[in-house]
């Protein structure tokens, strides 16, 4: 019992410390000062500025672009790698390249990336963004598709096969469908880390068309605005949202 007791007070004092600080920035959205530390009263109006704000409306639109962009490509390829991976070409050495960029330190990978791109003369831009983006979420994408590959059931393709079926209709009308659940967890886990991610993004992307951490990181420097922890608390909600249907989908093997 008394070890049970210590280890629900360290459980809890590890949760406050790392969800502290998340906590309180929710709350402080919802300040009514015109400081963004210091409490004021309860109040929507950082909400409402928010919405008159147009260099932070329009950050968040490029990272939302960058995100749909990235995670679009990297469902299919993504997908089709882990299809690859897992029954035609098992490799360790292999998995080890595929998955290189997943544990690659950020800025490690953005001064490569940066170097590329500047080796081929590609301007910066929200499209240099995208690429560096896809080229690390492919990795995410094709780890959670082969998961869902590991448990999937051969004899389904194969009865299709046997009953007259071209392998492209059997991908699309057997293989998809089954293996659907992981790579909608894939891409929903890729659109919220393109959504939050910043090293790579501040040495790939334009003089002019920042993402939405981009902004935040400048003005932190220069001074914020409390609108900003109410655009915080948005941005934190809808990646939370997505991380658990990402989770939902991705372990659950009855969700259709």
């Amino acid at each position: 019992m008394r070890l049970r007791t210590w280890l629900r007070l360290h459980s809890t004092l590890v949760y406050a410390f790392l969800y502290g600080p998340i906590v309180m920035l929710v709350i402080l959205s919802f300040n009514r000062s015109g400081l963004p530390t210091a409490w004021g009263g309860f109040s929507l109006h950082w909400y409402r500025e928010l919405l008159h704000n147009e260099a932070l409306l329009n950050a968040a639109l490029n990272s939302v672009l960058v995100a749909a962009g990235s995670t679009l490509v990297s469902a299919v390829f993504g997908t089709l790698l882990a299809m690859g991976l897992e029954r035609i070409a098992r490799s360790l050495v292999l998995d080890a390249f595929v998955f290189l960029p997943m544990i690659i330190p950020d800025i490690v990978l953005a001064i490569a990336l940066l170097s590329f791109f500047t080796l081929i003369e590609l301007p910066l831009s929200l499209l240099t963004i995208t690429v560096s983006h896809i080229v690390f979420n492919i990795a995410f994408v094709a780890a959670i598709v082969r998961t869902r590959l590991s448990y999937f059931d051969n004899t389904l393709e194969e009865a299709s096969l046997d009953l007259g079926a071209p392998p492209l209709k059997t991908f699309f009308n057997v293989t998809l469908p089954l293996i659907l659940p992981g790579v909608l967890a894939g891409s929903l886990l890729a659109f919220t880390i393109s959504l939050d991610e910043f090293v790579i993004a501040f040495f790939t992307a334009g003089p002019s068309q920042p993402t939405l951490p981009i902004l935040i990181y400048s003005m932190v420097r220069f001074g914020v605005t409390p609108d900003v922890n109410a655009l915080a608390t948005v941005v934190l909600s809808v990646s939370a949202l997505l991380i658990l249907i990402s989770q939902r989908l991705g372990g659950t093997e009855g969700f259709f």
